[in-house]
């Protein structure tokens, strides 16, 4: 942040809470960006004939991954997770389940993982454009992100 968005003035370096960030040099003000981790809702989402992996539009050819999307101002994850399942499969979703919370550093978000069974046809939002569906026997994790999600969901539900 280079500016302060509370007064304006160029920010500066300074430890703060013995770490390094961005204050506004004027006391008065006491600005300070913390740069907290962005709260995203994961969602592994199940149908009758297994779990939907999703491509977003701005992805590389190959990349595919469990359901994700921004925790609105004052929203529940659990209902989060019933809404991106909603817009983004066009999907009717069941009730979530807590598969666990994940830092994800290298996008400064913290992950909040849900399972949730899923019915209807699929119909993908603006945001994706292809997906396809992985039996649940045969659905593999990957070693970061939403991917530690899914090795969880996995293990603890005897398929990993």
């Amino acid at each position: 942040m280079r500016f302060c968005p509370q007064c304006g003035k160029e920010t500066i370096t300074r430890t703060v809470d013995q770490q390094q960030r961005q204050v506004c040099p004027d006391a008065g003000c006491g600005f300070v960006f913390w740069n907290n981790p962005v709260p995203v809702v994961a969602v592994i989402v199940e149908t009758p004939d297994g779990v939907v992996l999703a491509h977003h539009v701005s992805w590389p050819k190959k990349a595919f991954s469990i359901i994700t999307g921004f925790l609105e101002a004052g929203e529940d994850p659990a209902q989060a997770a019933r809404r991106e399942t909603s817009e983004e499969l066009g999907l009717t979703p069941g009730q979530p389940t807590l598969v666990g919370i994940y830092p994800y550093a290298k996008s400064n978000q913290l992950i909040i993982a849900y399972h949730l069974q899923a019915e209807g046809d699929i119909t993908l939002n603006e945001e994706l454009d292809a997906f396809k569906i992985i039996p649940r026997e045969k659905m593999k994790a990957w070693s970061f992100g939403t991917g530690l999600a899914v090795a969880d969901w996995l293990e603890a539900s005897g398929k990993k």
